[in-house]
């Protein structure tokens, strides 16, 4: 009964981490910016670290189960 919503918390962590590596890594590939208006590696920097970010909260939760 608690685990659903560790479930639900994990699964949309993960999945967006995963998505928003996915989306920066390419955009970073095909030279595109990742945010206007600001530096293409300050963009691409914070959007791994939030992506990596994202899916490490994920895995955790899966892991209070």
């Amino acid at each position: 009964m608690e685990s659903g919503p560790a479930v639900f918390a994990g699964a949309a962590f993960a999945l967006f981490g995963a998505a928003l590596l996915l989306w920066t890594g390419a955009r970073v590939m095909h030279r595109a910016p990742v945010a206007h208006g600001v530096s293409p590696v300050a963009s691409a920097t914070l959007a791994t670290v939030f992506g990596v970010l994202f899916l490490v909260l994920g895995v955790w939760c899966f892991t209070r189960i």
